[in-house]
């Protein structure tokens, strides 16, 4: 039948159905608001912004602006409605929000080729289905994806640990090692004397944290993520004999085992990025850049993804989900939005792009697009599926996603242009708006 399901309406839904409806092929888009709103949601309206109405930065050499130009190559809806209802926000792209949410809602409406359900969908319907119900999925449709899976491959998380840039650590001070020489030296560690871990320790629990939202409570956090403030606050010395413990290391500049040791391991098979182990953080983004460059050796660290807790709902995407966004054991079902771990509003409509995309391809029998790796699209896409990522967690545009040019280029400005002008160059080549 010439039909694909899509599940939810939000941006990656959106984008996903109207990337099969240009083609021509129909599409049921099940939608429960107003039949049900999650506790994030205020309107009846599709592709609702619900935290923030800014979509990021414009410019291109930035990773969110390479990432909404890539997207304008696809015709995508979100940008096309950002152009429309945009507000001053110097250099950022922000949007009045209610006129945003109204323009993508009326093109969806008013598509020949789609029929929306308003319905509360209990399970993954037969046939094609994008599934785009975002990070709130629960109840019966939760526990259908669960069975679908075959396995408890849908994971809640309570918080997770920010990642920095491997070239911003300074390795002058940080040096590579593993515990007691174990196996290869897999971690960078950055070493603290006394004085520098108490005055690290006084500064981490004074530090502010993010107030939560009505929908992450009652929040549960488990011994296992607790964020590194609270486990600090039991103590002078809890984090020091936790994830901070310095034994079996030696500082090469001493050669002494140092006061403290923070660690921080490969995010990525590339070793591009790293994140700080044991971090996992509720502290604002403003205080986790003040406090978390005080540990030797991240002065000057970049940090492409703060550290955050909330309720969130994804599927373990490294092992099931091929680079086409459909299950790799059942290639009728895609998942696209922050249900498959992408962090960020654009970021989940990128994926709806691709999903509907390749459904519709599936359906009519053409080859899928795989975006390459170094377009921040095929980054992202790349690094969710990717099956070396153990301790998986959302993540958002960034260009430590990215593998590295082949020209080592010191200037950070200069760098970021030059992996834009990668990607763009094969988007001249290969797809157009």
């Amino acid at each position: 039948m010439n039909k694909i399901n899509v599940l939810g309406a939000g941006l990656a839904g959106c984008e996903a159905a109207l990337q099969i409806a240009s083609r021509g092929i129909f599409v049921d888009l099940y939608e429960m608001k107003p039949v049900k709103r999650s506790p994030a949601h205020s309107s009846d309206g599709f592709a609702e912004l619900v935290c923030s109405n800014s979509l990021k930065a414009e410019r291109v050499d930035s990773a969110a602006g390479l990432l909404k130009t890539e997207m304008r190559r696809f015709s995508s809806v979100c940008m096309e409605a950002a152009d429309t209802c945009k507000v001053p926000a110097g250099g950022a792209l922000a949007v009045d929000r209610e006129l945003f949410s109204e323009y993508i809602t009326a093109k969806i409406k008013s598509h020949p080729y789609i029929n929306v359900i308003e319905q509360v969908v209990e399970n993954i319907p037969e046939g094609i289905t994008v599934v785009a119900t975002g990070p709130l999925t629960d109840g019966a449709l939760a526990e259908s994806i669960k069975r679908r899976l075959k396995s408890e491959h849908l994971s809640f998380f309570d918080a997770a640990a920010p990642i920095v840039s491997a070239d911003s650590v300074d390795m002058s001070v940080a040096f590579t090692a593993s515990r007691y020489d174990k196996g290869d030296a897999d971690y960078i560690n950055c070493p603290m004397n006394r004085e520098e871990y108490e005055r690290f320790h006084s500064e981490l629990i004074a530090a502010e944290s993010a107030p939560l939202k009505d929908f992450d409570r009652p929040f549960t956090v488990y011994e296992g993520c607790m964020p590194i403030e609270v486990l600090a606050k039991r103590g002078e010395d809890s984090i020091r004999f936790g994830p901070l413990k310095p034994v079996g290391l030696r500082d090469p500049r001493t050669g002494h085992r140092p006061w403290a040791v923070v660690q921080l391991r490969k995010e990525n098979t590339e070793g591009t990025m790293y994140n700080l182990v044991g971090f996992q953080t509720n502290l604002k983004f403003p205080e986790q850049k003040r406090v978390f460059s005080l540990i030797p050796g991240l002065e000057n660290a970049e940090f492409l993804r703060f550290g955050v807790m909330h309720r969130n709902t994804f599927i373990d995407s490294p092992r099931l989900l091929s680079k086409t966004m459909s299950l790799r054991e059942d290639g009728n079902v895609f998942f696209a939005g922050q249900i498959t771990g992408v962090e960020g509003y654009m970021e989940s409509a990128a994926s709806g792009i691709l999903a509907g995309y390749n459904a519709a391809a599936l359906l009519e029998g053409r080859e899928p697009v795989i975006l390459p790796d170094f377009t921040m699209m095929g980054a992202l896409i790349s690094y969710i599926c990717d099956e070396s990522v153990k301790d998986f967690q959302p993540m958002g545009a960034n260009f430590g996603v990215l593998p590295p040019l082949e020209e080592k280029i010191r200037d950070k400005r200069e760098r970021y242009a030059a992996l834009s002008k990668r990607s763009l160059d094969w988007f001249d080549s290969n797809i157009r708006e």
